[in-house]
């Protein structure tokens, strides 16, 4: 009796499907990227410049320990207090004479702040802080700068500073983009982010 011969598989065509699949991961695969924090460094300097002298009163304390507890200005504080308290630093308008500020709304208080242009809030952070409240206390400081700023562009020139800057960004945009930068430098001017971060602590 002839012995019968076992089929053959064809993987002629194996190379090819591997190829496509390899491909199609290739493209349906998203990868994930991390995102920082958006920070303008200030330009370098080639001779040693000492720091300009601030004053007490004009400058914002906020301090974040390991426990994700907040200090600000020595006292302890809610996250979700923290913005309206910058921006009754940033807008107090305390200042007399070339210090005064004409556009504040805030108490003018002699103890705080002189004027935004004066003003800095500087974050102090501990080695042992999680990175979702570092995150969150920034985000409510700038928003603090941001809402200061909408207010403004809205006086002015009839809407908000996060328009005034898409439209600026779009492509599309049929307006004048020159008049409108200038725009958005003035607000800048008005309130300008001075957010200075510490050296981490280790407590």
């Amino acid at each position: 009796m002839p012995r019968r011969s076992s089929p053959e598989v064809n993987a002629g065509s194996m190379a090819d499907i591997a190829f496509l699949l390899l491909i199609f991961f290739l493209v349906t695969t998203t990868i994930e990227t991390d995102s920082g924090i958006s920070r303008k460094l200030p330009p370098m300097q080639e001779d040693e410049v000492d720091p300009p002298v601030i004053k007490d009163k004009n400058i914002f304390q906020v301090i974040v320990n390991k426990n994700n507890q907040l200090l600000v200005e020595d006292e302890l504080m809610e996250l979700g207090t923290l913005r309206q308290a910058a921006i009754e630093f940033l807008d107090n308008g305390g200042g007399v004479g070339e210090e005064a500020c004409n556009y504040c709304q805030g108490a003018g208080s002699p103890s705080s702040s002189d004027n935004p242009t004066k003003a800095v809030i500087m974050l102090v952070n501990d080695r042992g802080t999680e990175y979702g409240t570092y995150i969150a206390v920034q985000n409510e400081l700038v928003a603090a700068y941001n809402d200061l700023r909408d207010r403004s562009a809205q006086r002015l020139f009839g809407k908000s500073f996060q328009k005034m800057e898409s439209d600026y960004d779009d492509v599309n945009y049929n307006g004048n983009k020159e008049t409108l930068k200038e725009q958005i430098e003035q607000i800048r001017d008005m309130w300008p982010q001075k957010l200075s971060e510490a050296e981490p602590k280790s407590n």
